[in-house]
């Protein structure tokens, strides 16, 4: 079960909900998906950069407000240096996971967020990223925030702090999916019910939800990249 009642998808009438890759049959609706955020982001970003006034239009005017926000809200935690760098990655990851989880409020459009392979793909790269950045910093000192304050007790800690972190990739994937395929399914049995006196105080609710859980996402990749950077305590 999964998605709205649509009569038809986007993806069904372009004959990508499964495609035979290798002669086996693979669920292919949420990469589709995937790719549309990324192109309507690009082309998007494109617009937007094109039309860069000193009396900013509306459009303009909403994605300052919001990118703003973002980077103050970076830079506070992160310092000035830091902050500024990774930002863009940060805003990147917020805004493509944000217009996926919106997919599963739109008319013949499926949130790939409510698909367990894409939100595992993005906790895997950010599990990848914030060892890289802290690997580049740190380079072979890097252990050492693995290995607690007290030399006697690093073997101890280095098991526990593996552990801790093998479990936020696992973490990042279960609480983005589990709540967009929730939302996706309440709204589902609510639309079968009462398709439209249930479904329009709801749609609300969900909509802060759905940003709320990808502000979070980034919130905890901050925190991630940013223990990354700092050193051992």
């Amino acid at each position: 079960m999964s998605g709205l009642p649509h009569p038809v998808l986007i993806s069904t009438a372009f004959g990508m909900d499964t495609v035979i890759i290798g002669g086996v049959p693979v669920d292919f609706m949420h990469v589709f998906y995937t790719w549309i955020a990324m192109i309507l982001l690009a082309g998007l970003g494109l617009i937007v950069r094109n039309r860069l006034t000193l009396v900013p239009g509306r459009m303009q005017n909403v994605l300052e407000a919001i990118i703003g926000g973002l980077e103050n809200f970076t830079v506070e935690n992160m310092g000035e240096e830091d902050g500024r760098r990774f930002f863009p990655l940060l805003c990147t990851i917020f805004l493509f996971i944000l217009t996926m989880n919106l997919f599963g409020l739109l008319p013949l459009f499926e949130a790939p967020t409510a698909n367990i392979n894409t939100t595992a793909s993005l906790a895997l790269f950010m599990f990848v990223a914030y060892n890289c950045i802290g690997i580049h910093r740190w380079r072979g000192h890097y252990i050492h925030q693995f290995m607690g304050p007290m030399p006697a007790l690093a073997p101890f800690m280095i098991l526990i702090e593996f552990i801790s972190h093998l479990s936020r990739p696992l973490s990042l994937t279960l609480r983005l999916f589990g709540n967009i395929q929730g939302e996706t399914m309440v709204l589902m049995l609510l639309f079968m019910l009462l398709p439209l006196i249930s479904t329009l105080p709801v749609y609300f609710l969900f909509l802060i939800a759905k940003v709320l859980q990808a502000f979070i996402f980034f919130m905890l990749s901050l925190i991630y990249i940013k223990s990354a950077t700092e050193g051992a305590h």
